[in-house]
């Protein structure tokens, strides 16, 4: 094609070809229909037709976090543009490589307030690692490249690309670069040896270390380099939301979630460390809880290939700049030079871990004539193994799938973590689905969050891409309630979600599978009949209304002040004896 002038349109599909891009999430509009046009007789890339571009483009993300793979999605201008900014700010917030396409009014027209003009790479300046505005058809081809390069490399991220019309219509020689060299951009994928060798020493000195792992761990692959880590050192593994999967869940060394809703055990051996060695995450609030509090006797080793997350938090004494995976490799190395007997050094340790697992395990009060949503994740669980791509919406369910669902896996746990955006999960769930096609893929949704985006029921159905959704039914914003119900003296102020559809009927309305439950004993026949269904099922499980999710830290108190429940049956009871 090198002496012949193609359309920016065609520019723009043969450099998705050369991506090795198979599916493209995209909703038309005026000034993309030359694009349109031209994906019309093409047979190599797959069309998913979302119903909203916010879906479409959470559908491309769920298509990324599942596979490691850039995903792609492509809007029109003006409102399109502006419908898919809470879709990039989830994936910026997560490290999340995707590249969105955006329609834009002719370069002649921008600045004028054209008909569906919106300044979209302003808009979504604070949201994206980068974005582009095409001026010129020459430099589409090389503009897609950048694009996707810096999606997925160092710490991924989403990319905007503004296509304006004219742009899309002219024509130009098609040369796609075989690589780019960003003079600005050059992420650091290999650890500095001497602050390795500083780590590897800390670690042998210490008498009460805890591994601590982030998403980073999954972005970068290195889940097998995090457990060999493990196994020689004998240290304790807990991991954040992003974290899950980065190590097994299932294995001895592991202490499940740390932070505002995570296990006693985890939170107690940090709160009791020598060392942390933090390897792919960030130290956000929801982990540290009070700054201050944090950890008050512990060294602290932080590993991440972004240099901006370390010492952002919290103060750092052996930091690592570089790729997890080329990091930990290193550091294993040096590691296995060590002669330590690591076995007696961690078992004194190692021994009181276990009697705080002992102490608090995770736990729920089970009752025989109300469902209770801890149960419907346990059965989940049983059922499939643990082997099931498991996507989540954002509230009290979340963190119920996150705490009851054990994951041994990298990359079967997706959900919005930074940003927490409620209507990620379903949408997220066909993209996946679409990546899996013969892995089960399960939506855990609430009531509220189902409901933000349950129009892409439409496009699930229609293109058979059968995912199967949990919806944990209460009635309530639960997330909020419980907050209300604690610390706001049970004010419920807009949080009763008494008008909830029949989603039974809504999803056949649809063309989908409708199913219910509302006694434990139908919670395990409704998940097998999903199972079996060929087709999309919602699950409407009909929970109780006030369960609230514990263990919990809350706001502006240290980790290792958690509150379990029992505070406020305790007052309960005092009130009831007074009376």
């Amino acid at each position: 094609m090198s002496n012949k002038q193609i359309t920016g349109a065609e520019i723009f599909l043969e450099c998705l070809k050369k991506e090795k891009v198979d599916t493209l999430f995209c909703y038309p509009g005026g000034v993309v229909l030359k694009i349109f046009d031209v994906l019309y007789d093409q047979k190599d890339i797959r069309i998913i037709l979302p119903r909203h571009e916010q879906g479409g483009v959470h559908m491309a993300d769920g298509y990324a976090r599942s596979t490691g793979r850039v995903g792609v999605a492509l809007v029109t201008s003006g409102p399109g543009a502006t419908n898919v900014v809470t879709a990039l700010a989830t994936a910026y917030m997560d490290s999340i490589p995707i590249v969105v396409f955006t329609g834009q009014v002719p370069t002649a027209l921008i600045g004028n307030d054209a008909f569906q003009e919106a300044d979209i790479v302003g808009i979504t300046r604070p949201c994206t690692k980068y974005n582009f505005l095409v001026k010129d058809v020459k430099d589409l081809a090389q503009t897609v490249k950048e694009a996707f390069y810096i999606a997925s490399t160092g710490r991924p991220g989403p990319v905007l690309v503004d296509l304006p019309r004219d742009v899309v219509t002219n024509k130009a020689e098609f040369h796609y670069p075989e690589k780019v060299e960003i003079r600005s951009y050059n992420p650091t994928l290999t650890g500095n040896k001497w602050q390795i060798k500083q780590a590897a020493e800390a670690i042998a000195k210490a008498k009460k270390p805890v591994a601590y792992i982030g998403g980073g761990v999954v972005l970068s692959n290195a889940a097998a380099e995090i457990l060999e880590f493990a196994e020689i050192t004998k240290i304790p593994v807990t991991h954040t939301l992003m974290g899950i999967g980065g190590f097994p869940g299932t294995h001895p060394l592991s202490l499940g979630m740390l932070g505002m809703h995570g296990t006693y055990y985890a939170n107690m051996s940090i709160h009791n460390s020598d060392l942390i060695v933090a390897i792919g995450a960030r130290f956000d609030d929801r982990v540290t809880g009070k700054v201050e509090g944090f950890a008050p006797e512990a060294k602290i080793v932080h590993i991440d290939v972004d240099p901006t997350s370390i010492r952002k938090n919290v103060r750092v004494d052996i930091p690592i700049v570089g790729d997890v995976k080329h990091v930990m490799a290193d550091l294993n190395k040096e590691l296995r030079h060590i002669k330590e007997p690591w076995d007696a050094i961690r078992k004194s340790w190692l021994k009181q871990v276990d009697a705080w697992r002992e102490e608090r395990p995770l736990t729920y009060e089970y009752a025989d004539d109300v469902i209770k949503p801890q149960f419907v994740i346990e059965k989940l669980y049983e059922l499939t193994g643990g082997d099931a791509i498991i996507v989540t919406d954002v509230g009290q369910h979340q963190m119920w799938a996150a705490q009851y669902y054990k994951f041994d896996k990298p990359r079967n746990w997706l959900s919005s973590g930074g940003l927490g955006t409620m209507g990620y999960g379903f949408p997220a769930a066909i993209g996946a689905k679409v990546a899996h096609p013969d892995r089960n893929v399960f939506s855990i949704s609430g009531d509220g969050s189902i409901q933000m985006n349950i129009q892409e029921l439409a496009t699930a159905v229609e293109n058979n891409i059968p995912v199967k959704v949990v919806i944990l039914n209460n009635r309530y914003l639960g997330m909020v309630r419980q907050w209300q119900e604690l610390f706001y003296q049970e004010r419920y102020s807009s949080v009763d979600l008494g008008s909830t559809p029949d989603f039974v009927k809504l999803a056949e309305a649809y063309g989908a599978v409708g199913l219910r439950a509302v006694r434990p004993v139908d919670v395990l026949p409704v998940l097998k009949e999903a199972l079996k269904a060929k087709r999309t099922v919602f699950m409407d499980f009909v929970t109780a209304r006030y369960e609230k999710v514990f263990p919990m830290v809350p706001a502006g108190a240290s980790i290792n002040e958690m509150i379990f429940g029992e505070e406020k049956k305790k007052e309960e009871k005092k009130l009831k004896a007074v009376k």
